[in-house]
């Protein structure tokens, strides 16, 4: 694995440590919306690294991350890599809201867990991120799976930041 993305694993799980954690025992308030809830003990995470922002969903101190967008602040471009999901995927497959959008990807080996992660890029105004921008929550999916990623309550602020910079 190469050292910037044995550096973004480090991010990920660094910033993950540094913001505080849902207890997972703790029952999230329902929602009629109709919106996904959010996982008790996940959430997206923020941070920069060398002038990179990230935003990251998974799992406070630990490594259990399940897609990392990262971008140069203004550049209006974001690298995705998605860290779960079948080892024959090819492509990155993302919805949020209704909005669909998927991307050919690079697979890479996941040293640290084994199997491989996905890497693609993509533009920061793709109406599936303008979509979770509004909603909050974006689901990775393929081939008879699905798995959601909604920001807890209070969170959502870091969703909207994180695309305000990158532009």
């Amino acid at each position: 694995m190469s050292p910037i993305r044995l550096s973004l694993l480090g991010l990920a799980a660094l910033s993950a440590a540094a913001c505080a954690s849902v207890d997972p025992g703790t029952p999230l308030p329902t929602d009629s919306s109709g919106a996904p809830q959010p996982l008790a003990d996940h959430d997206w995470f923020a941070a920069t690294d060398e002038g990179v922002a990230h935003l990251t969903y998974g799992r406070a101190e630990s490594d259990d991350v399940w897609l990392t967008l990262s971008c140069a602040p203004g550049s209006g471009r974001l690298a995705l890599t998605q860290y779960s999901g079948p080892d024959d995927a090819t492509r990155i497959a993302l919805e949020s809201g209704g909005e669909t959008e998927a991307w050919p990807a690079t697979r890479e080996p996941d040293e640290m867990n084994g199997g491989v992660y996905l890497t693609a890029n993509a533009q920061a105004d793709t109406p599936v991120f303008l979509r979770f921008r509004r909603v909050g929550w974006l689901a990775a999916y393929g081939d008879g799976w699905r798995e959601v990623m909604a920001a807890q309550p209070g969170s959502a602020g870091r969703v909207e930041r994180f695309f305000a910079d990158c532009g």
